[in-house]
This record gives C-alpha cells, structure tokens and sequence, in this order.
C-alpha cells in the first residue's frame, strides 16, 4: 500500500503452545514493544493440547467445566474482549505495534480495518475470492457465548460467513490485536464446551473454515507463508525472522505463572 512508509517488523513463527503460555507470549511482546525494546510484531502461533479462550470480560460460568474436561482442552482467559473461541485446527496471528505506527493508528475500528488489508491479502494469495470486510454488524440484538457467532463491525467474512475471529487491546502506547482462522474441522464443536449450548446449526450457518470456503485443505504452514505475504504486500512491510528477546522470555514467564494460569485470573468473572 503507497499510503505506508516502508517499515521493518519482526516475524514470529511460534511452536504449538498451551493456551497460558501463548496469552503470556502476547502480552509479554505487548510489554517490549511499549518500553521500546523490540520491534513491531505479526507472530503466528498454534496451540497445544486445543484450548478455548474466554474474553476479558466474559463470564467464567458460560463455560461446561466437565465437557471441557473430557475432551482434555485447555481453558484461558484472553487479554483482549470478546467471545469465547476453541482454538483447534486453526492458524492464530498476532499484532503487537506501537499506537503512533500508522498501521494501527487511530481508533480499534480504523485500526482493525487497516490490518484487515494484510489479512485480506493473505487469504486471497491461499485462492480466496468475494472475500467481505467493510460491512458494519447487521444485527446487533443477537448475542451469545461464541465469536464466530455473534457479529461485529467490519468482520472478515466469504460467502456471508465469518471466517477470522479477532478481537484488541490498548497498554502502554501499545495495540495488541490476534485473531483466529479456522483451518478445517466442525466449526461448531465448541458448542458443547459451553453451559448454555449453542445452537450447532446456528453456529455452522453463520461460520466456516478456509478448507469449506476453499474446497481443500490448507497446512497451518501454507497459511502462516501466505498470511506473511499478505501482510508485508498489503502494508508494506520487510518481515525479518526473529526470535523473543530474554527479557520476553522472562517477562513471559512470569506472566504465564503469575495470572494466566491462576484461577484469579481465569475465574476473575
């Protein structure tokens, strides 16, 4: 995009992580990159065993504590708002840059439709096309536990269905956005997991994955090599292969121990 200065980020290409682990490692580059002691981050991660993350403010009571132990899937409570979302089969990203970068400038909804632009390009390097991102929420009476089924502003979607799950937080001078793309599987396996148990139908009609929009099956590999394409074409960026500095390791550590597998924490709603 000419509207961008050429700018240097860091990539991360992270092994598969407990849902605690990964939160700590996103807050942990959100904390570096504010003091200034490392570059703007897009990191791509997976997660292992599968995990479903709560949102910030969402209620611990949404989740089925004893079907989410049967399945043996982690449980996190995410930085960032939103609904709750089981991270399986699936490629997460994340954006850690400072506020005054001009590709998240400005409020989350700006900012997010900015990034939108890398995603996008990424996508349609995979083979995407009719790929949707500039659509306000046509109904914003309908509520629920799930975030790929409830709408919001400016939500990726194909075909008329969500297909990236994202959601923001502001610290520090610093914006953290990830997000999670489906890679293949039931969408609607998550709604066991909660207590009030969605509708499966509801959930799948309003939701999809890259291997249903697509008609094949995407490697997390692929998608990681195309999402990193995307991003650096469409921002104009030169993505350099890094590696999280001993002080993120540190501070990572810490965070992972100290709140993101504590109850305090987790149950903290």
């Amino acid at each position: 995009m000419g509207e961008y200065p050429t700018a240097t980020w860091r990539l991360l290409l992270s092994t598969p992580a407990d849902g605690a682990t990964n939160m700590a490692m996103d807050e942990a580059t959100l904390h570096a990159v504010a003091a200034g002691r490392a570059s703007p981050t897009l990191r791509f991660y997976a997660w292992e065993p599968p995990c479903l993350s709560l949102g910030r403010a969402q209620k611990a009571s949404d989740v089925n504590l004893n079907g989410l132990e049967t399945a043996g899937f982690d449980l996190v409570r995410r930085p960032t708002g939103g609904k709750a979302i089981l991270h399986i089969d699936e490629l997460t990203y994340s954006v850690v840059a400072p506020e005054t970068e001009p590709r998240v400038a400005g409020g989350i909804l700006e900012s997010y439709r900015r990034l939108s632009a890398g995603l996008i390009s990424g996508l349609e390097k995979l083979g995407m096309t009719g790929i949707v991102a500039d659509q306000r929420a046509k109904n914003r009476r309908l509520e629920g536990p799930v975030c790929f089924e409830v709408p919001s502003d400016y939500e990726i979607t194909i075909k008329g269905k969500k297909l990236v799950g994202s959601a923001q937080m502001r610290a520090q001078g610093a914006v953290l956005q990830h997000g999670a793309l489906p890679l293949h599987g039931d969408i609607a396996r998550i709604c066991p997991l909660l207590d009030a148990r969605p509708n499966l139908a509801r959930v799948r009609a309003r939701a999809t994955t890259v291997e249903a929009a697509l008609g094949k099956r995407i490697t997390w590999d692929e998608a990681a090599t195309a999402l990193a394409e995307g991003f650096a074409q469409a921002l104009n960026l030169r993505l350099e292969p890094g590696s999280l500095t001993e002080e993120e390791l540190a501070q990572e550590e810490r965070l992972r121990k100290q709140k993101y597998t504590t109850q305090a924490w987790t149950r903290r709603v």
